[in-house]
């Protein structure tokens, strides 16, 4: 079938793939690094205790059908290793049939983990990672040309993750429509980068433009992924750009990444084709029947981002192979941090010298300015950032990590910074205090150098010692 295949796309097809695996690896990487104290056997969300409750047909995981820390950190290291495999072209090396299933391994692996991920796993660009990988299984490798159908597929992933995105701000915040939300956006946002000050200070004018520009950018554009080239392929650049200018402004983890690297099979990204042996019949018929059933299992995200009741990023099957996306539907106008500190008095009095723990990616010390983390995933520092909008996000693990606080506990130290406290002097009592926080002015920056000024809201939680660790 000479429509099957898209020859000239050989070459996007290559940059795509290499760029995807970089993502698997930073995934598995942020995996291995952090499970021990957020998913492991005495972490703060327990995997045995998830999978004794949840059964396999509603969270299919190799985790459902043996657990151990040793098993899950067997796995994550596999993923990496698997992933840079790919990056390196070993899919290429291989027959059609053994790239497709080395391409399967990251996707099965990364599969198990976030179906038992819990709420550390909640983020759309997880489910957005395994559809996207899913379709990479189907791409073929240097045995046939791109498929037309998978590259098309591609495309409506981006059209969703776009269009989804738009549909859910001109749906949501009232800001959106006024084009003021980026006058708070970027000192609100999840976890601020290192120009993210710079940003919340440009010209109030500008950021009306930067709204604007970013509604044209995921209400119109994406319809343009559809039409013939350039068109299709000035579309897809104009993403690229979009998204770059996002990575610049904060910390997203791979979200921005994987749309960029979504956008490069729509480019026409000429180059010497090469000679390439007919496509194989079994290889024509597996790509025909998953294409169709994943255009049959768009029905309900399509229904979801047409509904006035749109909702972000949810999976409408376990295995995550057509999802809805969405992000920042609406926008705080108050950024408030939970602060976390310890003392090593018996009692704790007015006068208690209290130490405050230091995490990697949000803010704490008004001093110390944010730095860049993505495409790496700081979990649980995005999820401290959900609890200071509600304590209601981080009942059912924040107890549990100030437990591991008070033991001194290190695989939960590794998440953070720092700790004031030395390994053989844990604290007596640990207690978490509401601030608000608000960038610093320019004249402030040069007086101070802080480029944060919080100030005392409410107590989250009250002087806690070992036997009394409660969630908030």
């Amino acid at each position: 079938m000479d429509w099957f295949t898209a020859p000239d796309y050989w070459l996007s097809r290559l940059v795509f793939q290499r760029a995807l695996a970089g993502l698997y690896f930073v995934a598995f990487l942020a995996a291995a690094l952090q499970f021990r104290a957020l998913l492991g056997e005495r972490g703060m969300l327990p995997i045995p205790r998830f999978v004794a409750r949840v059964p396999f047909r509603r969270a299919p995981s190799l985790f459902q059908l043996h657990y151990s820390d040793r098993f899950f950190a067997l796995c994550a290291w596999t993923g990496c290793a698997v992933a840079v495999a790919l990056a390196a072209g070993l899919d290429s090396l291989l027959p059609l049939w053994g790239g497709m299933l080395l391409w399967l391994v990251p996707w099965l692996l990364y599969l198990s983990i976030v179906n038992v991920g819990q709420t550390w796993y909640g983020f759309g660009w997880e489910s957005l990672l395994l559809e996207v990988g899913f379709l990479a299984v189907l791409l073929g490798n240097d045995e046939v040309a791109p498929p037309v159908l998978v590259l098309f597929l591609l495309r409506w992933i981006l059209f969703r993750v776009e269009f989804g995105a738009g549909l859910i701000k001109m749906r949501g915040d009232a800001c959106w429509r006024k084009l003021t939300c980026l006058d708070h956006h970027h000192e609100t946002q999840p976890m601020p980068g290192p120009l993210s000050w710079f940003f919340h200070h440009l010209p109030r004018p500008l950021h009306r433009v930067e709204v604007a520009a970013n509604h044209v950018t995921q209400l119109v554009v994406p319809f343009l992924l559809f039409t013939p080239q350039p068109i299709a392929t000035a579309a897809a650049s104009l993403m690229i750009v979009t998204q770059l200018w996002l990575v610049l402004s904060g910390n997203f983890a791979w979200l921005n990444w994987i749309t960029i690297v979504l956008a490069v099979p729509a480019l026409d990204l000429r180059g010497e084709a090469p000679d390439l042996p007919a496509t194989p019949l079994w290889y024509e018929v597996v790509v025909l029947a998953v294409a169709a059933l994943l255009l049959g299992l768009s029905y309900h995200p399509v229904r979801n981002m047409i509904s006035r009741s749109q909702i972000m990023n949810r999976s409408f099957d376990p295995l995550h192979l057509v999802n809805t996306y969405g992000a920042f539907g609406s926008v705080s106008r108050i950024r408030y941090e939970v602060v976390v500190e310890g003392t090593t008095d018996d009692v704790p009095r007015g006068d208690s010298e209290w130490k405050e723990y230091e995490f990697k990616g949000k803010p704490g010390d008004p001093r110390r300015w944010p730095r860049q983390f993505a495409p790496y995933h700081l979990r649980l520092d995005w999820m401290m950032w959900f609890a200071a909008l509600s304590p209601a996000y981080a009942q059912a693990w924040f107890g549990t990590m100030v437990e591991r606080l008070l033991e001194n506990d290190p695989a939960t130290l590794r998440l953070l910074r720092r700790s004031p406290f030395p390994p053989e002097e844990p604290p007596r009592h640990v207690r978490a205090r509401l601030f608000r926080y608000r960038y610093t002015t320019w004249r402030e920056l040069r007086e101070t150098g802080a480029c944060w000024e919080r100030t005392y809201v409410r107590e989250f939680l009250p002087p806690t010692r070992l036997a009394e660790a409660v969630s908030p």
